[in-house]
């Protein structure tokens, strides 16, 4: 299970977004703003960006359906 808490990482963020938008893409979702957080480039994180309803509901599906 992933958790907010791990260990130190080190994976490089633009990888990271990377891979995300192309398992998105194999599920038919798009994120438009998904890219890395350039205000702090240290904690490598990943702005997911705001997304309509009916594109939440379908990550959701995904999510589950990978979890079964």
């Amino acid at each position: 299970m992933v958790t907010a808490q791990q260990e130190p990482d080190t994976t490089d963020v633009t990888t990271a977004v990377e891979t995300l938008r192309e398992a998105l893409k194999m599920a038919e979702i798009s994120l438009p703003s998904l890219g890395t957080d350039q205000a702090s480039p240290s904690l490598k994180l990943i702005t997911l960006g705001p997304v309509r309803a009916d594109v939440a509901l379908r990550l959701a599906q995904v999510i589950r359906r990978g979890c079964e």
